[in-house]
C-alpha cells in the first residue's frame, strides 16, 4: 500500500481478548460500515447498529443509556443544548391548533419560546402560575390544550411546584407533560409519571462548564416516536462533548450533594442576615416549598435567590463587590456564580407579572459551586460591606 493510501486508510489495533480500556473509546467518526451488504441489513444492525452520527454514536448513545437509567426510564436522545432539547419534546408533540401550558416562574429562554416564537406555527398557549392547581384543572379541560412544560424548582425563584397533584390533573385529561428537570437533577423526579424529561447537560451532568449539551428522557415508545424529529432537525451531541459529560457523570453524585450542603450553609447564613429580606431555597424549613421538596427531591440543589434591602444600586453594588462568584446565568459549575435575577432572568415580564412570580430589583440568584463555604461566606460579607457602606 502506497503512503499517500496509508493516510487515510489506518492501521486496525485490536485489543487482545481480556484486554479492556477502562476508560471507554471516543467515537469520532461520522461515518459506520459492516463487511457487506448483507450484514448491514439485519435485524440488529437496523435496531442497534450505526450508519451516520446525526442519527446515533456509540458514544452519545452510552450518554443516552446511563442518563436514562438514572432518571428511571429506558431511553432518550442527545442534542446539542438544552434549549435544543425543550424544542424537540415541545415541537415533536404539538402540531397547528394546539395549545401549550407553561406557567409564569419557567425559565425566560423557554418562556420566550412559547410567547413570542409558537404563535407563528399556529399553536396556543396559556401561561398560568405554577401553584394554581384550580386554573389548570380549568384549562387541561379545554379540547385543544394537548401539552404542559414545567420546571421543578423552577428558574430564577426556585418555586417547587406539586409534581404529585399536577401529574394527576395532566393525566386525567391526557395532557402529555414534560418537566424540565434541569435544577432537580437526573436523580430526581422519576418516581412521578411524566412523560419527558429534559436536562441542560450543560449544567449537573457536565459539571465544569466547558461544554453544551441537551437530552431528552422517557420510556422506550415515547422516544421512538419523537426521534424522526430530532434526526431531522440535526441538533446532534458531538461525540466528543459526549464524552466530557460522561465523564463529569462519574463524581455527579458528590458534587450534587457538595453543591447542596453548600447551598444550604449559604441560605443560613443570608437567612439571618440583616441586609436580606427574603430567601428562596426549598433546602430552608421555612421556605414554603421545603415540604414538598422534602418528598419529592433528594437533596436541594446549587441554586438560591434573595431579596437585598435595597434598591437596584445597591443590588448591583453587592454583586461587583463580590470576588468568588462570577457574574454569569449558569448553574451546576464547580465555580460559584451570581446574577441579577430582573435583569438576566425576567427582563420579558410586566410590573404586573413581576409581582406575580416575586421578583423585585434588588433579587439575586446564586449558584453555589464547589469551593469551601467559609470563603463563599466571607465574600458574600466583603460584598455586604461594600454595597451598604
Amino acid at each position: 500500500m502506497k503512503k499517500e493510501t496509508r493516510v487515510t486508510h489506518h492501521p486496525k489495533v485490536k485489543l487482545p481478548k481480556g484486554n479492556e480500556s477502562l476508560v471507554d473509546p471516543v467515537y469520532r467518526s461520522v461515518k459506520f460500515t459492516y463487511p457487506d451488504l448483507d450484514s448491514a441489513a439485519t435485524a440488529e444492525a437496523r435496531i442497534d447498529g450505526f450508519e451516520y452520527s446525526r442519527d446515533s454514536n456509540p458514544t452519545t448513545r452510552q450518554l443516552e443509556l446511563l442518563a436514562s437509567e438514572l432518571q428511571g426510564r429506558d431511553d432518550a436522545i442527545c442534542v446539542s443544548t438544552g434549549m435544543g432539547a425543550i424544542w424537540l419534546s415541545v415541537l415533536a408533540n404539538l402540531r397547528a391548533g394546539d395549545r401549550i401550558v407553561f406557567f409564569i416562574e419557567s425559565y425566560k429562554p423557554a418562556r420566550s419560546m412559547i410567547r413570542d416564537r409558537l404563535p407563528n406555527f399556529g399553536i396556543n398557549f396559556s401561561m398560568l402560575s405554577v401553584h394554581d392547581l384550580e386554573a389548570m384543572k380549568k384549562v387541561f379541560s379545554q379540547d385543544d390544550t394537548k401539552l404542559l412544560l414545567l420546571e421543578s424548582p423552577t428558574n430564577p425563584m426556585v418555586q417547587v411546584p406539586d409534581l404529585g397533584a399536577i401529574v394527576e390533573l395532566a393525566k386525567k385529561t391526557d395532557v402529555t407533560t414534560i418537566l424540565d428537570n434541569t435544577f432537580g437533577g437526573l436523580h430526581n423526579h422519576g418516581k412521578y409519571e411524566i412523560d419527558f424529561f429534559v436536562h441542560s447537560l450543560t449544567k449537573y451532568a457536565s459539571g465544569h462548564g466547558d461544554v453544551m449539551g441537551g437530552i431528552v428522557i422517557g420510556d422506550q415508545n415515547k422516544i421512538k416516536k419523537i426521534k424522526p424529529w430530532a434526526v431531522s432537525m440535526g441538533s446532534t451531541l458531538d461525540p466528543g462533548v459526549a464524552y466530557l459529560i460522561l465523564r463529569g457523570l462519574r463524581t455527579y453524585y458528590l458534587r450534587y450533594q457538595r453543591h447542596s450542603e453548600t447551598a444550604l450553609a449559604v441560605a443560613k447564613f443570608l437567612q439571618g442576615h440583616g441586609c436580606v429580606k427574603r430567601v428562596c431555597y426549598p433546602g430552608l424549613k421555612e421556605d414554603p416549598g421545603h415540604e414538598l421538596a422534602a418528598q419529592q427531591m433528594d437533596a436541594f440543589g446549587a441554586v438560591l435567590s434573595f431579596d437585598l434591602k435595597g434598591d437596584a444600586q445597591i443590588a448591583q453594588r453587592f454583586i461587583d463587590g463580590l470576588k468568588l462568584f462570577s457574574t454569569a446565568s449558569s448553574i451546576g459549575s464547580t465555580e460559584s456564580l451570581v446574577a441579577p435575577v430582573k435583569l438576566y432572568f425576567a427582563s420579558d415580564l410586566s410590573d404586573k407579572e413581576l409581582s406575580e412570580v416575586g421578583i423585585t430589583h434588588s433579587t439575586i440568584r446564586l449558584s453555589v459551586g464547589l469551593e469551601d463555604p467559609g470563603d463563599l461566606i466571607g465574600d458574600i460579607k466583603g460584598a455586604f460591606s461594600q454595597a451598604f457602606d
